[in-house]
């Protein structure tokens, strides 16, 4: 959307006319907010992020994530959005769980400027659009041998929330642009059309994310920990609409933030990763279930 960020609702013509603009001329992206994009040289980028780990999706962004009790010999996960599901957008209080997929990802190498191979997936492990919006795609593949192919390391989940003040990079492997921000805020509810999210992480507005770049990962510019996914969008000032979010506060007055973009955190995605890479849900996990 411009709102919720993937490319799938603007068709896949006019998606494809974006992209090859896009890329054809190096200002075109970089003309709807200040960021940094290819072809920037490996590197430059503070706090040492780059594209290591990122995919891209048909029509969204994504990465190569593990969590904290995940081992080198399980196999690799691919985090999302949900709303970027090949099966259509979740409905509210609807959760995927265990899903079969044969979805592809392409790996970027860490200037984003090559494409390394694709990865596959098995399954999808767990997606919702309520509360949060996430997918996370099991590969048939190991952390391990994608390290030993392509030298591809999978980013860390964090387990703690981030601060209101941190810095912070929107990697989008879809557009090959990574945004530089902060976290503005965290909300306490953000609704859009009949979805509501918890929590959500408010950017300072340099991130002014575009179609496409959904799923992207929020990325901790100091400890290089994902900390959140992004997702959303207000586009024209509308309230609570398709692709115009409003936030909620805890008396439920609704605030209207014209041009803000949003991502949703992941700390709670991280906790509930068990042994085998599997989200195990119920006691201890406060994902929302099925």
């Amino acid at each position: 959307m411009g709102g919720i960020r993937g490319v799938q609702r603007l068709g896949c013509l006019a998606a494809a006319v974006i992209a090859a603009v896009a890329l054809a001329v190096p200002g075109a992206a970089a003309a709807a907010a200040p960021v940094s994009a290819l072809p920037e040289a490996p590197g430059k980028h503070r706090a040492g992020v780059d594209f290591t780990g990122i995919v891209a999706l048909s029509n969204c962004s994504g990465s190569l994530v593990r969590g904290p009790r995940t081992r080198d010999t399980d196999a690799a996960l691919v985090l999302s959005n949900g709303h970027c599901l090949e099966s259509g957008m979740p409905k509210a209080g609807e959760v995927v769980v265990s899903r079969r997929s044969s979805r592809t990802f392409t790996l970027l190498d860490p200037s984003g400027g090559r494409t390394l191979g694709s990865l596959q997936a098995t399954r999808i492990e767990y997606a919702t659009m309520t509360d949060t919006d996430v997918s996370v795609y099991r590969l048939d593949t190991t952390y391990a041998a994608i390290q030993r192919r392509y030298g591809i390391p999978a980013l860390r989940l964090s387990t703690a929330r981030p601060a209101d003040g941190t810095p912070i990079r929107v990697v989008s492997g879809y557009w090959r642009t990574i945004y530089d921000c902060a976290i503005d805020g965290t909300v306490h509810r953000l609704r859009e059309a009949g979805w509501t999210w918890k929590d959500s992480l408010r950017y300072t507005p340099r991130c002014q994310t575009v179609h496409g770049t959904s799923g992207s990962p929020v990325i901790d510019a100091g400890t290089r920990l994902v900390v959140g996914v992004n997702n959303t969008g207000n586009e024209d000032g509308a309230r609570c609409t398709f692709n115009n979010p409003c936030e909620v506060d805890r008396n439920g007055a609704v605030t209207v933030r014209h041009g803000t973009h949003y991502g949703q955190q992941t700390y709670l995605l991280a906790r509930c990763l068990g042994a085998g890479n599997e989200v195990v849900l119920g006691k201890g996990c406060a994902l929302p279930r099925p």
